[in-house]
């Protein structure tokens, strides 16, 4: 009965450490895209109506 307990909680344990593993991969990678958003606010506005679809007749 002790070694089912043990084995059961033993599952548990080696469940909680890979979702934590998991949960701190998509931290990084959250921080990560939250850096490059905020690299790209820091850009300056560039106007995409000089492209070809757009009719640049009101210059």
């Amino acid at each position: 009965m002790l070694a089912i307990t043990v084995v059961f909680f033993l599952i548990l344990l080696i469940l909680g450490i890979r979702k934590s593993y998991k949960l701190k991969k998509e931290n990084e990678r959250l921080n990560e895209l939250s850096t490059n958003l905020l690299d790209e606010e820091d850009k300056p506005y560039t106007d995409f109506t000089e492209g070809h679809l757009y009719d640049n007749s009101n210059k």
